[in-house]
């Protein structure tokens, strides 16, 4: 796809600016779309074949399509972000790239070049760069690019006919209430990805499977789930879609081991910066008894989540079947000094000096 042109087909019917502004004012989170979107095909005698860009519009697939009744499917999740001189910027979209490579092998999918992924990113952002909002409220446009079997086909086997895609969405800050603590639910009753399996993809099925845990947390007056590993029911691996960092009072950071969690892109970015800030970083097994006595006894000081449609959310407390750690009222001092460094470098406001940031236009 490197050496072939995008075909291009610019919708006759865009939003007018008029309702765009009434959008970006309040964007919310995964409503709107944007005018237009990507796709590349691929099949085993062309490889990857007709990129375009298309007007936004809903997909014709045969109800014998494969992703359907196979969920071979995985996807990818990124932001652009306007900063304040107007210029539009990628976080880190080679890593996004990379690890939908990984997601590709664990599926039996097609590997998309990343070179290719970023590529597809870029134009359709250039193409719809006037739904990127400006920064107030942690705006952003929200980019989902994601890979599906289009098999016409009811066998078993991976599939041999593949759509890439890439759509867009304005969004507004994850958590309408801003970053204020959250409260989690710790499920015993079920487990996200065990040794083996997907949790380390990024796949729709990790996250049908955690929506009854979501209910159950829900039912509970909790904001989230806590998933524990599947092996011994002990470990703390993550919430339904963020990953966990726990904050000790000597200012060491501890972060669950990857095996069968998801590699973030904002939990390794955080690795990182809380490195450069001074903080002993672990990542390694982390018990669920260690997070509750730790909280309890004041040696573990900050608990939070990261992802990237969330960013950094400060934990308030943890509830289980007959018990709850002491509730936090407010987010912690090591907790909001990394979100704001993240998000100051996303959105221009501090010099990056990891070259995350990509411009495009």
């Amino acid at each position: 796809m490197r050496h072939m042109e995008t075909s291009t087909t610019l919708t006759t019917e865009p939003v007018a600016d008029e309702r765009l502004a009434e959008i970006l004012a309040s964007p919310g989170f995964g409503g709107y779309f944007t005018d237009h979107m990507f796709t590349v095909k691929w099949n085993p005698a062309d490889g990857w074949h007709e990129p375009e860009i298309t007007p936004y519009t809903p997909l014709t697939l045969d109800p014998a399509t494969a992703v359907f009744h196979y969920a071979q499917e995985i996807f990818e999740g990124l932001k652009a972000y306007r900063h304040d001189d107007g210029s539009v910027w990628l976080f880190r979209p080679e890593a996004n790239a990379e690890r939908m490579v990984r997601s590709s092998r664990r599926l039996a999918l097609p590997e998309l070049p990343p070179a290719d992924f970023v590529q597809a990113v870029e134009e359709l952002v250039r193409v719809d760069q006037r739904w990127v909002p400006d920064a107030a409220g942690e705006k952003s446009l929200y980019i989902r690019p994601f890979m599906i079997a289009t098999d016409r086909f009811l066998g078993v086997r991976p599939a041999e006919h593949v759509t890439f895609l890439v759509i867009a969405s304005p969004a507004g800050a994850y958590f309408k209430r801003g970053p204020m603590p959250v409260t989690l639910w710790l499920t015993t009753d079920y487990t996200r990805a065990g040794r083996g399996g997907m949790g380390a993809a990024k796949t729709g099925g990790n996250y049908a499977s955690s929506l009854v845990a979501q209910q159950e947390a829900t039912g509970q007056g909790c904001d989230q789930v806590v998933f524990l590993d599947a092996q011994e029911l002990r470990y703390v691996e993550e919430l339904g879609g963020m990953n966990m960092y726990f904050v000790y009072a000597d200012g060491r950071i501890v972060t669950p081991e990857l095996g069968t969690i998801l590699e973030g892109i904002t939990r390794s970015s955080i690795i990182e910066l809380a490195g450069k800030m001074g903080h002993q970083v672990e990542e390694r097994k982390i018990s669920i008894d260690e997070w509750r006595d730790g909280v309890t006894s004041g040696e573990i000081t900050e608990v939070f989540a990261c992802g990237t449609a969330a960013v950094v959310t400060p934990v308030g407390s943890l509830k289980w079947d007959g018990g709850e750690t002491p509730e936090v009222a407010e987010a912690g001092a090591v907790t909001m000094a990394i979100r704001q460094a993240l998000v100051d470098i996303q959105y221009g406001r501090a010099d990056d000096t990891f070259g995350w940031m990509r411009r495009i236009c």
